[in-house]
């Protein structure tokens, strides 16, 4: 399984809403850390079932990254494998 996950320092007033074949997509705010205040303050997580399944959606994760530079807030774009 293969998840790209993005952090932002801001909670956004509004998410582009992309198509991303193959997708669970999964976001929400985020509340607060183990330290108190946040260093990122909402998640948004794309879930595809395997390598293949990421790499036929990547047309759709470039353009839902190119409207995430749209909102004039900073993010962090991770990739992760988890299995």
């Amino acid at each position: 399984m293969i998840r790209v996950f993005v952090l932002y320092d801001q909670e956004p007033d509004q998410l582009a809403q992309r198509e991303t074949p193959e997708a669970t997509i999964r976001h929400g705010r985020i509340p607060g850390s183990p330290q108190g205040e946040p260093e990122y303050r909402y998640y948004f997580e794309y879930e595809f079932a395997d390598r293949d399944a990421w790499k036929r959606s990547q047309q759709g994760l470039m353009a839902a990254g190119e409207d995430a530079q749209t909102l004039g807030i900073g993010f962090k774009v991770f990739f992760a494998e988890v299995g």
